[in-house]
């Protein structure tokens, strides 16, 4: 398979970011970027290129969600303890404690301030995200069997 030219890697990755061939073209610095974003996508190197950057997005894509899941969704057992604990404990500890979901934490006339990252937000970018089928897929088997069993009543009211 033959190598891609610098501006042909570059199509493929705008293209990979935003589905949009002529605007890939166009970033990509091709002078007639239709023609070219045609011409591009029937090129078998361009086409595995295209899907060997769309998997990799897909990992990241799947990170950011696992990090957006463990703010919303993660225990503040750890920070609590942080909170708590006398400073010996904690000096012995501190490498073990889950502190992912902190997003601040302030040490002020003996005591200690711990902030938050905000879990609604954390929520919100999990469905910008694509959490909105996962929330409607979970969802679904629920109404198909209600909508089942309103059939169900309605036949045997008949």
């Amino acid at each position: 398979m033959k190598t891609l030219t610098a501006k042909e890697r570059l199509f493929c990755v705008y293209y990979t970011e935003s589905r949009n061939a002529r605007e890939a073209a166009a970033r990509a610095g091709f002078a007639m970027p239709q023609r070219a974003a045609v011409r591009l996508l029937e090129k078998d190197s361009v086409k595995s290129e295209i899907a060997d950057m769309a998997k990799e997005r897909a990992a990241d894509l799947s990170e950011v969600c696992a990090g957006y899941r463990r703010l919303a969704f993660g225990s503040y057992a750890d920070a609590l303890k942080l909170l708590f604990a006398d400073g010996k404990t904690v000096a012995e500890e501190l490498e073990r404690l889950d502190m992912f979901s902190v997003s601040e934490i302030k040490k002020k006339d003996g005591s200690i301030e711990i902030k938050f990252f905000d879990r609604l937000k954390a929520l919100e970018h999990l469905e910008a995200l694509g959490g909105k089928s996962f929330a409607a897929d979970s969802a679904l088997p629920f109404y198909e069997a209600l909508e089942k069993s309103a059939e169900a009543t309605e036949k045997s009211l008949r």
